[in-house]
């Protein structure tokens, strides 16, 4: 089976082509080739199938096997794979309403419905940079889902491994739970992430970021993946933070988040209420994973 290694600011995946591909366990592939010393490594697998009502389809697993509804780094590179391999044609121009023009753009259906990103190409025409329509933020608990009442979760105090945090919740078509801080970098991420991904208020466990604002417009995060553990980056968690950050009043609609990986530029644009997310894909190398 030939897989190509990508990655949007280090969040890496191996992808698989499955218009040419078939992949017939893909929980069981990406436990195994996920493995960063036994198999490829990477944060996941993510297939890149026909679709009947996009340019493409993508399915994302997590590197323990789990299935997730979406991915903001693992979409902007389907789509550099789907334009640069030429897998489709590409529509025409995409715009952020009252923000910037990108001259191509391309449809790739998710677990989380349809979206659409605008392409950044280079000389060569390829891909360079995505600015993905992530979509409208959920923010009923109900719908996150986090186990309690009341319109919004935002500042909402919980004890998590001895410890008091204030936590605002947000999906982004997957759940995220957002926690300021003072210093992102003292936070024992490795313990408090578990911790927080299983908590019983979570039933079908959550994405964990803590983040620190720099001013009205900068944000510095670090994150915890369900079902990855600790990401150099994460898009929809990016988005989530800003969302939060707007919630809780701690920084405007539009800002930088600077995350371990780079930084993605996002815009929740009030005449929408859509997320835009804009950040790099590269492709790293192809491959060959022997069938067994």
């Amino acid at each position: 089976m030939r897989f190509t290694k990508m990655h949007g600011l280090g969040n890496d995946y191996v992808y698989v082509n499955c218009f040419e591909e078939k992949v017939a366990d893909p929980a069981g592939l990406a436990r195994v080739i996920s493995d960063r010393h036994r198999g490829v490594g990477g944060d996941g697998l993510i297939l890149i199938a026909p679709s009947e009502i996009a340019h493409a389809k993508m399915s994302m697993f997590n590197a323990d096997g789990s299935e997730a509804e979406m991915c903001g780094n693992g979409i902007r590179c389907v789509a550099k794979y789907t334009y640069d391999h030429k897998l489709t044609v590409a529509a025409g121009a995409f715009s952020v309403p009252g923000g910037r023009s990108f001259p191509a753009s391309l449809r790739i259906e998710t677990g989380n419905g349809v979206l659409t990103l605008g392409l950044t190409l280079d000389k060569a025409d390829k891909v360079q940079q995505a600015c993905v329509n992530m979509g409208r933020p959920i923010l009923t608990p109900q719908d996150i889902p986090v186990n309690l009442t009341g319109e919004k979760v935002v500042d909402e105090p919980i004890e998590i491994a001895g410890q008091e945090l204030s936590m605002t919740c947000v999906s982004m078509g997957n759940p995220h739970a957002v926690f300021f801080c003072d210093d992102v970098q003292a936070v024992e991420l490795e313990k408090l992430g578990p911790a927080i991904e299983d908590h019983e208020l979570f039933p079908n466990r959550i994405n964990v970021h803590f983040a620190q604002v720099g001013s009205s417009t900068e944000l510095t995060m670090r994150t915890w993946e369900r079902g990855s553990g600790i990401t150099m980056a994460c898009g929809t968690g990016a988005c989530a933070t800003c969302v939060a950050a707007m919630l809780a009043g701690r920084a405007e609609r539009t800002c930088t988040a600077h995350l371990p990986g780079g930084d993605l530029e996002l815009n929740w644009c009030e005449q929408d209420n859509c997320v835009y997310m804009t950040g790099p894909a590269e492709e790293v190398f192809e491959g060959i994973w022997p069938d067994k």
